[in-house]
Formats: C-alpha cells, structure tokens, sequence
C-alpha cells in the first residue's frame, strides 16, 4: 500500500517548554487547567459586570451609568456566567477528573479536547471585542425578537453576540461528543454503566443534552445573523416573520441548558457527601436515574418561560404539568443527599459546607421555580426581580457553590496542595451571607413589582432599601471571591504537599499521585465493584455497606508500566491553527463600525484568510502522527 506522506506544516521540537507547551498540548488534564482558569477569569469579569449593575440599582434615580451601558452590562454579564463561566468552569472538571475516575490514560479524541478548549477561547474574545469595537450587545442575554433586529439594536453587538455564540456552540459539541466517546468506551475493565461514579454519570447526561440541544440554539443564532447580515425575515413579523419563533427556539435549548448547568454540580455533591459523611451514597441506582430522567424530562418544561405569549390553555396546561412532574427526580435526588448525610459521621470541611450549602440554597430555588407551574402566578412574576431570585438561587446557590465544593475537593489531586481550611471557610460563610443578602430580598422585590431589565427607578416605589442590602451584598460576595484568591495564591506559593488521598477518597483518582503522571495510570484498574478503591482500601466494609462478600485483593508486584510502554498522543499545534482560522473566517463576515467618524470597517477579506488557515490546519492535523516517538 502506498504511504501519503504530508510535509510538517510546523516544526515539532523535541520538548515543548513555556508558553508552547500550553499551546500544543493534549493532555486532558492541562486543557482541565486551561478551562479552569479562563473561566475563573471570566468569572471575576461577570462580577464585576454584576457590581456596577447593583451599583447603579442601589438607590432611586441613579445616574452612575447610562441606560445603554446598563443594557450592554446585564446582557454580558448573563451571557458571560452561563457561557462563559458555569459552562467552561464544568468542562474544566469534566477533563481533570472523568478520564480518572473511570480509570483511563486519556480522554477518547484529544486533539477534539483542545480543539475545543481554543474554539471556546476565540468564541469569548471574539464576544467581548464589541466593547470595543461599537459597542456590546444589549438585548438581553435571551436575544428576543425584535429587539435583536437592526431597527432596536442598529450596532454590531447583537452581531458580535449570535455569531459568538455559535463559536462557543462549536466548541460545546467538540467536547460533547469527547466526553459520550470516552465515558462509553475508555472505563476501566469491569467499571460497568452501575458502576461509574455519580459525577461521570451527570458528566455523561450533560454531554448528551449539549449534543442535543446546542444544535437548536445554532438554528436560531444562524437565523438572528442572517435577518441582521443579509436582511432576512425569520423573526420580523411585518414581512411574514414570527418573534415567538424565536422564543420557542431558544427556550427549547434553554431549558436543557439548565440541565447542563446544574447537573455538574450535582455530581459533585454526589461524590463529596459519601466521602465526609463516611458512608457510601444512600440509593445510588435511584440518585442515577433520577439524572437521567431530569435530562429527559428537561425537553418537555421548555414553554413555562412563555405562559404569557398567549400560547392557549391546552398548551399551558400540558406545560404545567410537566413543570411540576420535573421536580420529582430534583427531589428524589434532595432525598438521597438527605439519607447520605444523615447518621454519618460529619467531617465538616470546607468542600462539604459548600455541598451544604449548595443542597439548601438548591431547595430554596427549586421551590421558588415550582411556582412558575402556575400560569396565573407566572403572569404576575413574569419579568420581574422574583425571576432573577429564582434563577440566581439556582444556577450561584446552586451551580457555583456546587463547582466551589469541587474545587475544593480535589484541589490536592489536581495541585497536589491542599487549600488552607480557615480561609476556605471565611470564603463559605461571606459568600453564603452575601448572597442571601444579594438575591433574597429580589423575591420581594419581585412581588412588589419591580421589573427586570430597568436600568433606574423613582423615589417612592418602596424599591430603595432592598436595593441598598442586595448591593451591600454583591460587595460581600466580592470580598468572598477576594478571600479565595489569597487563599489560591497562599497555597500555591506555600511548600507543603498533600497525600495522595487525603480525604480517603472512595473513587479512582485517588489511587493515583497528586498530581497525577502524564500518563495517568502505572496499571489500568481491574474495577469489581461500585467504590472499588474504597473496598480495596477497606475489604471489611464491603459486607457490611453492600451487602457482599469479597476477598482480600492480591498483592500487586510494582511494574511501573504494567509490563510495557505506555504511549500517549503527541503534542499538536493544529488544533490551535484551527480554532483561530474559524475564528478569523466568521469576522470576516462582519461589517464592523468603530468609534471613528464615517468609518465602517469591511474586512471581507478575512474569511478567505480565515478558511485557508483552517483547512492548513485541518491538514496538518489529519496528516500529523498520532503518537510520540517512543513511550512514557
């Protein structure tokens, strides 16, 4: 057979050192860090989008900025904490720790794996240039028609929005369909489906509805961009066009995408509550289903963001009951936490207080979300203050304190250093008072009719002193985040190390070093039961909490490669080439006006440079050798 040889579009050195070796990495657990950090970065620019919103809201008639800066700064800030944020801040622990914990080297596609954290980072900078380049987008991070059209938003920010988005929708399914591959395929020998860790389960229904769900959201951000760019009519009710089309398009993602979002965190709670509670998992096959179903059912809720667009009761009606019917698997999974905790012996660490934490604040959302059922008690909620408490005490209370106890939890597996305990509790206790503080009194609020998305409000509406507290605790939550920097940057700079499993972990990634080799595992596993290396650790606990017998594991000879080399994927700038040349191509699309009198920028030319950098690229990569020279 004839062997095509391809010249090497970009030298390859021997070693990759400094700056390249970030930028040509594979390893799943650097492309972890990469997410980790970019988000965490992020996270501190949606704060501060945050506090200057509060800023402006803390008294009546306030003039601290504009109208049109407030909008551009609550659609970016919301845009920025799910996309940007929660969503990446996920990935970050879906690469460090599922190829772990199911027991293998790497994750199925790693070229895919950074493809998609470069894609993810150009779809950011690309959706935060509008600050620069004219202006943000400032519809509101749900886009609604008309207000996305050219008449209502006549700049390029809705632009750099929907065609921003679409990047991050390509990287979202780059790593979604890693992850499904990895965790079907690559578990450890004998790590069956009911034996995988909860939080590789709530690992494996996300990526499902990221699979699913980003494609519907890409229909309707291909659409927004061709009504904005090419003058069509998709949502623009004058030429034949329907507004709520969009709403039924992006609430059909939008749904799921809260499943996307809290599901990580979920997982999380699962494997840290056995760990400190010294038990295993109370009803772990129903804790599963209870994911499962959640991922199903997230598919038939999506029209209770719409009871009042005048959809018909049939419609309302079927809407509210599965509305109601979805918290049945929320509170299966209460329960199973609930029956985790109790009669353990609680070793309250800062990562389990954030589990704590996280359960309480859930309910509290969980219950203010049920009310949204009512389609009379949704009519008088809807697009007010009520909604932003709901969704805050689901996806802060919920979701960032859920990553928070991750954080912590397996911050010395990733570091091999153990966050300082003092300062993470002062971080728990600032950051739970400052948000209670921030987003309960915007129930009321709510109720007492004050509407989102306004920018001041008169003297007078009783609006004033709740205003005032939640922004006294925006502050307060900054001073948390403040705490967990120095914390961070103490534990980096301090010399101490932490144990291999410190915790006495019940999963696989404790088995290991932390941090743990290039290659993962000296020995793939041979996994015999849910926990295996907690009852390898504690053979006489297998009896007694699961009910079956088991021998006391053989002694294994040290083969610090299991009698042969392990080989691991080579380095890849290509996957780097690739994500900035489609990046690249999609600005070429755009007509970009600057703060320059009479000056429109048409850079059509930028999508021939983008195309041909991508398909060099795509080249290179196809063409490029799989494998290092030699073993590991």
């Amino acid at each position: 057979m004839t062997t095509i040889a391809f010249p090497t579009l970009i030298s390859r050195p021997t070693s990759y050192t400094g700056l390249w070796s970030w930028i040509g990495t594979v390893d799943h657990k650097r492309i972890g860090t990469l997410y980790g950090v970019t988000a965490f970065l992020y996270f501190l620019i949606g704060g501060i989008e945050a506090l200057v919103i509060r800023g402006q809201l803390s008294t009546a008639e306030n003039d601290m900025v504009s109208p049109e800066i407030f909008n551009q700064l609550f659609t970016m800030h919301g845009t920025t904490m799910v996309f940007m944020v929660v969503m990446p801040m996920s990935a970050a622990f879906f690469n460090w720790m599922v190829p772990l914990m199911i027991g293998a080297r790497d994750v199925a596609f790693p070229r895919l794996n950074a493809f998609s954290y470069w894609a993810f980072l150009f779809g950011t900078i690309f959706l935060n240039m509008s600050f620069f380049l004219g202006g943000a987008p400032n519809a509101g991070w749900f886009g609604y028609a008309n207000l996305t059209g050219n008449t209502y938003s006549p700049g390029d920010g809705v632009t750099f929005w929907a065609l921003g988005l679409t990047i991050l929708g390509v990287a979202s399914l780059a790593a979604s369909f890693n992850f499904i591959v990895t965790i079907l395929n690559m578990r450890a020998p004998g790590m069956s489906l009911m034996k995988m860790p909860v939080f590789v389960w709530m690992a494996l229904v996300t990526n499902v509805l990221l699979a699913l769900a980003m494609p519907v959201i890409a229909v309707a951000l291909i659409q927004l961009g061709l009504d904005r760019v090419l003058g069509t009519n998709f949502f623009n009710p004058l030429a034949g066009g329907d507004p709520v089309l969009w709403q039924h398009l992006f609430w059909l993602f939008g749904h799921p995408e809260v499943y996307i979002l809290i599901l990580p965190a979920m997982g999380i709670v699962s494997e840290t509550l056995p760990v400190f509670s010294k038990k295993p998992l109370f009803g772990y096959p129903a804790i599963v289903l209870a994911g499962a179903v959640i991922g199903f059912m997230g598919w038939f809720v999506w029209s209770h963001h719409m009871f009042t667009v005048g959809l018909g009761p049939a419609a309302n009606s079927a809407f509210t009951i599965s509305t109601m019917l979805i918290a049945v698997p929320t509170g299966v999974k209460i329960f199973n936490w609930m029956g985790t905790v109790w009669g353990g012996k609680l070793h309250l660490n800062t990562s389990m207080m954030f589990s704590l934490g996280f359960i309480a604040m859930f309910v509290i959302g969980g219950l203010s979300g049920v009310t949204h059922a009512s389609p009379p008690t949704d009519a008088q909620q809807q697009d007010t203050y009520y909604i932003v408490a709901h969704f805050h005490y689901v996806l802060f209370g919920g979701s960032i304190l859920g990553l928070f106890a991750g954080g912590y939890y397996w911050w010395p597996k990733m570091t091999g250093k153990r966050l300082g305990e003092s300062f993470g509790k002062w971080h728990f206790w600032t950051m739970l008072i400052g948000f209670n503080l921030t987003f309960g009194p915007m129930h009321w609020l709510g109720l007492n009719g004050m509407p989102r998305r306004i920018s001041t409000y008169a003297e007078g509406m009783g609006w004033e002193t709740s205003n005032a507290i939640a922004t006294a605790g925006a502050m307060l939550i900054a001073v948390s985040v403040l705490i967990f920097i120095i914390n961070v940057i103490r534990t980096i700079s301090s010399k101490q190390e932490a144990e291999d499993d410190p915790w006495d972990g019940r999963t696989l990634e404790w088995s290991i070093p932390s941090p743990p080799p290039a290659y993962n595992f000296a020995r793939i596993p041979q996994v015999k039961s849910l926990d295996d290396y907690w009852y390898t650790k504690h053979p006489e606990l297998l009896h007694d909490e699961r009910g079956e017998q088991t021998e006391s594991p053989a002694p294994v000879e040290e083969d610090s490669h299991g009698g042969g080399s392990i080989h691991l994927p080579s380095m890849s700038y290509y996957p780097f080439v690739v994500a900035i040349g489609m990046s690249i191509g999609i600005i070429g699309f755009m007509e970009i006006r600057v703060d320059i009198p009479s000056t429109d920028l048409q850079l059509p030319w930028l999508s021939v440079v983008g195309i041909v950098v991508g398909m060099w690229g795509l080249l290179g990569w196809i063409f490029e050798p799989v494998t290092a020279e030699g073993g590991h």
